[in-house]
């Protein structure tokens, strides 16, 4: 069957609906069918009022949608329907496994077009006041995870994450102990500065700063909602201004 429409890979930004850019929001509006991830914001769903409605979401821990499967299901609505959008939380092109989709795409013939959207990271550096690049102190980045598949070969994440100024660690809360120890055993200084933010930019956000030494117990105690590890001398800014803060996690609603 000749495929009939276009498959647009869309970035759903970090939680808040009204930071979804102004083309997302049109093609939501325009949707014959929408795939959705597990952590997109609920309004921003509703606004594909007229659209068949579609959860794949993959959260850690839990049962999930298999990648294979939502590749086939997009080669599939393409061939039925003119306006199929792949709702993706952050940034479909950061960690979002968009390539896998692209691919099957592009082998089946089918037009796409991807719709950038906010990263967690950027927006949970924001939440606490911290550009990630600095003149003078951090000028380069990173985004690491230290998440892999089953059947996946290692990656040296580490060394990525020590090489740069400023690091996001995506997915990696449930590990935050191991990710510090292993930090530490490779050269990076206890005394680090360390952000946790917690459901960036929406009404439950939370920061926590502490020093990498204390990642592994701030993260157990603290985190019970998607977040983002921020690492590098620039948060140290974000400690000072909570150190006298009791208990450890200082709250804001946005």
């Amino acid at each position: 069957m000749t495929a009939i429409g276009t498959v647009y890979l869309v970035g759903a930004g970090p939680g808040a609906p009204d930071l979804l850019t102004l083309r997302a929001a049109e093609l939501l509006r325009r949707a014959d069918i929408v795939f959705y991830d597990a952590l997109v914001h609920p309004e921003t769903i509703a606004l594909a009022d007229k659209a068949e409605k579609i959860a794949v979401g993959k959260r850690c821990g839990r049962h999930s949608t298999a990648q294979r499967f939502i590749n086939k299901r997009l080669v599939d609505a393409a061939q039925k329907h003119a306006v199929v959008v792949r709702l993706k939380g952050g940034d479909p092109m950061l960690f979002g496994r968009a390539q896998e989709e692209i691919d099957e795409l592009e082998q089946h013939g089918i037009v796409y077009q991807v719709v950038p959207g906010i990263t967690a990271a950027l927006a949970a550096s924001a939440a606490v006041g911290v550009s990630m690049t600095r003149r003078g102190l951090s000028r380069n980045v990173t985004f690491v995870t230290p998440r892999r598949g089953a059947g996946e070969e290692g990656h040296d994440w580490v060394r990525s994450a020590l090489a740069a100024d400023t690091c996001a660690i995506y997915m990696g809360v449930g590990e935050a102990e191991q990710i510090a120890d292993t930090l530490m055993a490779r050269g990076a200084s206890p005394e680090l500065p360390v952000v946790i933010v917690e459901s960036a930019t929406l009404p439950g956000e939370r920061h926590i700063a502490v020093h990498l030494a204390d990642l592994g117990a701030a993260a157990a105690q603290m985190i019970t909602g998607p977040a983002v590890i921020l690492l590098g001398e620039v948060y140290a800014k974000v400690q000072s201004s909570e150190a006298a803060a009791e208990p450890l996690a200082r709250s804001r609603i946005a």
